[in-house]
């Protein structure tokens, strides 16, 4: 294991250490003693910024499970060293502002596990080259982000937000497995690298397309693209530093970043071009215009990340038409990936910024909604400052940072439509006009944002608390994404050679992208489109009022939203309608339909495939076992059949010491030990409960009863007699017993071949199990502390005490 492992599992060890610090040593806010993570980690990964300029790819393998090609393979490349610094980049400056934001009355220690749990998820996302790896920190991010999105949980808007993102994102994530696995079936290859240098095999593969389907579900759901962005504005609510982290650097970037890294497995497919823009055009013009019909401050910035998450993803689409062409036509397409890059770092600070100025407002104002807020550009000019500064580079404003990323953005939607293929020279025309629809609600909204918390009048009346200006650890992390929000807009190129083109070339799989951005490009196409956006913007937000309440008038049945709360209104009541038409509390129905689905299954397999019994092999029977077989015959029709309790009891035993008695027949005494210990303990606590016992019934007077169970009971029998049969004439591998038997000296140094595979070949398995057992005798005791304190809680009630603290 490398260094470079160590730096993806840190705050993974980290969150185990931080709850333990927190309950013992609280002086100090937990944010402290966490702040050095990210910081370390991003400064040890800036270190391979001349590796990545060069064209270097670091790749480093720690086995774990090579026998089924599953190890914990990492590779950094230009696409994976941008994310790291993201994560870990933004992360630092979220958890300074966390500092200031929460106080030392929160549960510390669970938001900066959670936090940390994330952020290691993250990492392990993109660094991850092994498809299963990088599914279990995909599932880690959505397990994560549920607990940062329910963090208040006594508020059932947290529990509803984070209950929602989990169900899409992890029915997202089972897409993406199947699509894994689909892929890896393919390639004969669970490494991402070798799937991408195989793509040639897997274009000719018959799941190719099933898998892209998959795969691009998948990363759909965790960018919140159309029609799954509904579970991001409902995670808003959770706190600030979650909502600034997850929401607009990290957790809705995982799905950007598959996309980009499977797109040389899948830019063959005009289906993957067209699926990856359209979708990311309709999820810009449908978060864009939801967002300008927010009050909520929260809400606005949720829609405009859902926008902004598709114009990304719609610039990945156009950049794979660059793997259709050669020489300069191909150099014409690349653009669009340097101009995804380019904007997903800008979003990564403006949105940042806007996030944190956010919470600051509630923090002083006490309340979101724009509807109460204005008028604060005099008390609180600091945040006006940031806010006019990332708000306008938010709407494509010069001279600030977004403004270059889309006007690249609005270069590369109008040179597609010159694209001679997949339709895009005709249907492809409609691109350049989703886009620019986009950009004038993108800008009414970043406009808006500003105008209704600083501009207006002031409302004082209308605010929980008195405003003010937070303090400089609220204020500092939104200042330095400001500051980058100026410097990479008057300075972009000092980013092109260090990370844009090395991540636009590892998405392209080539050396040919060429990144260089200027203020003004001239009277192209995309400045009059620019220039057509600011007018009519301004234009809607002159005459905001007229228009802005037909959009509230919309049918609430066709939302997605209306959809998702019936399918969750409806599912548990239907299912537990069917659930109960076979669950019905009685032990037998349960076995009836368990037992009927098994000679059910068996009977049709034996049906369809061909299977050879072979007796030849068969051992005869010896005159003792057959004698103990009939024992055990007559012993258990006598238990169908006893009116006695005590009877049954009897016989019920007699079959169990039958079966030991066979044991030692086939030289198994410790077996045979085995089972006279569990036969005796047994009968002696049937015994025990034997005046417990509900009365015996053995319903004489329905003959149909008797009828199924007689069925049931020869059926099950056939059924396992013949799966015996079976298995023992179909051996299609050698037998283990001869490994067993040649090893259990030399590799284990024991001589009881049972107690050996237990303890030493099956260590973990035996392990395992008695975890299990261990967690279950914790759970039990658990349920009797809890009983035992509501009882004693309810008597209070009932004395009218009040209750411990």
């Amino acid at each position: 294991m490398g260094i470079i492992h160590i730096a993806v599992l840190l705050p993974l060890l980290f969150a185990l250490i931080i709850p333990i610090l927190y309950r013992f040593y609280k002086r100090i806010h937990l944010g402290w003693f966490v702040l050095p993570v990210p910081v370390i980690l991003f400064i040890y990964f800036l270190t391979y910024i001349q590796n990545i300029m060069s064209g270097q790819s670091i790749e480093k393998t720690a086995k774990w499970m090579p026998q089924i090609g599953m190890n914990f393979a990492v590779h950094l490349d230009g696409l994976s060293f941008l994310f790291t610094l993201l994560i870990t980049g933004i992360g630092a400056l979220v958890v300074l502002y966390s500092i200031g934001y929460l106080s030392q009355k929160e549960q510390l220690g669970n938001f900066y596990c959670y936090l940390l749990l994330f952020m290691g998820a993250m990492l392990g996302v993109v660094l991850s080259d092994n498809l299963m790896v990088l599914y279990l920190f995909w599932e880690l991010t959505s397990f994560s982000s549920f607990l940062l999105i329910s963090y208040w949980r006594e508020k059932k808007a947290s529990l509803y937000g984070a209950q929602k993102s989990m169900l899409i994102t992890v029915f997202g994530g089972l897409c993406l497995l199947g699509g894994f696995i689909l892929l890896a079936l393919a390639g004969k290859t669970l490494s991402v690298s070798e799937l991408i240098a195989n793509a040639d095999k897997i274009h000719n593969s018959p799941t190719f397309i099933m898998a892209m389907v998959l795969v691009i579900i998948g990363a759909m759901s965790k960018s919140a693209q159309f029609p799954f962005y509904i579970w991001l504005p409902d995670a808003m609510e959770a706190p600030t530093p979650v909502s600034a982290y997850l929401h607009s650097a990290t957790m809705v970037k995982a799905g950007i970043y598959l996309i980009a890294r499977v797109t040389p497995i899948f830019a063959i497919s005009q289906g993957f071009i067209w699926a990856v823009t359209a979708f990311g055009l309709v999820t810009l013009f449908w978060g864009s215009l939801n967002a300008t019909k927010q009050q909520d401050l929260k809400g606005i910035l949720a829609f405009s990340t859902v926008s902004q998450l598709g114009m990304i993803m719609s610039m990945l689409g156009i950049g794979a038409v660059s793997y259709h062409f050669q020489g300069d036509e191909s150099q014409l397409y690349l653009a669009a990936y340097t101009a995804a890059i380019f904007h997903l770092i800008n979003h990564a600070t403006f949105k940042g910024a806007l996030f944190m100025i956010t919470g600051a407002v509630d923090h002083a104002c006490g309340t979101r909604d724009i509807t109460k807020l204005g008028g604060l550009v005099t008390i609180m000019p600091i945040s006006f400052t940031l806010s006019i500064i990332t708000a306008l580079s938010m709407a494509g404003v010069p001279p600030f940072n977004g403004f270059l990323s889309k006007e690249s953005f609005l270069e590369s939607m109008i040179h597609v439509t010159q694209a001679p293929l997949f339709s895009l020279n005709t249907i492809g025309l409609l691109i350049p006009i989703a886009a620019i629809l986009g950009s004038v609600f993108t800008f009414v909204y970043s406009i808006r944002f500003v105008g209704s918390i600083f501009l207006g009048s002031y409302k004082p009346d209308k605010l929980p608390n008195t405003p003010h200006e937070e303090s400089w650890l609220m204020l500092l992390s939104p200042t330095i994404l400001s500051i980058l929000v100026i410097g990479f807009g008057l300075f972009p190129n000092i980013l092109s050679k260090p990370i844009i083109e090395p991540a636009a070339n590892a998405i392209s799989h080539s050396d040919k992208a060429h990144a260089e951005f200027h203020l003004f490009h001239g009277f192209t196409p995309a400045f009059f489109s620019t220039l057509f956006i600011y007018v009519l913007g301004i234009l809607l937000i002159l005459t905001f009022h007229r228009w802005v309440g037909k959009l509230h008038k919309h049918p609430e049945r066709f939302m997605l939203n209306n959809w998702y709360d019936q399918i969750g209104r409806y599912t548990p009541f239907y299912s537990t309608k069917l659930t109960r038409t076979y669950m019905t509390g009685f032990i037998r129905n349960n076995l009836v339909i368990i037992f009927s689905m098994l000679i059910l299954i068996t009977a049709v397999t034996l049906i369809f495939v061909d299977f050879s019994l072979d007796f030849e092999k068969v051992s005869s029977v010896r005159t003792f076992e057959a004698i103990t077989v009939v024992m055990i015959t007559i012993a258990s029709i006598m238990i169908v059949f006893a009116r006695s309790r005590l009877f049954s009891i009897i016989m019920l035993s007699a079959v169990g010491y039958s079966v030991a008695i066979f044991f030692i027949f086939f030289n198994a005494p410790d077996l045979a030990l085995t089972q006279f210990v569990v036969e005796t303990i047994s009968t002696a606590l049937f015994l025990l409960c034997f005046y417990h016992l509900p009365n015996l019934s053995r319903y004489n007077e329905d003959r149909s009863f008797k009828v199924v169970n007689a069925l049931i009971s020869i059926g099950v029998g056939a059924v396992v007699t013949i799966l015996g049969l079976i298995a023992y004439g179909n051996k299609h591998f050698p037998s283990i017993a001869e490994f067993y038997q040649k090893h259990v000296y030399d590799l284990a140094e024991g001589k009881n071949m049972v107690n050996v595979i237990l303890v030493d070949f099956r260590g973990t398995d035996t392990l395992f199990e008695s975890s299990v057992l261990g967690i279950a005798g914790l759970g039990i005791y658990t349920l009797i502390r809890l009983r035992a304190k509501h009882k004693n809680g309810y008597e209070r009630i009932e004395r009218n005490e009040q209750p411990e603290e």
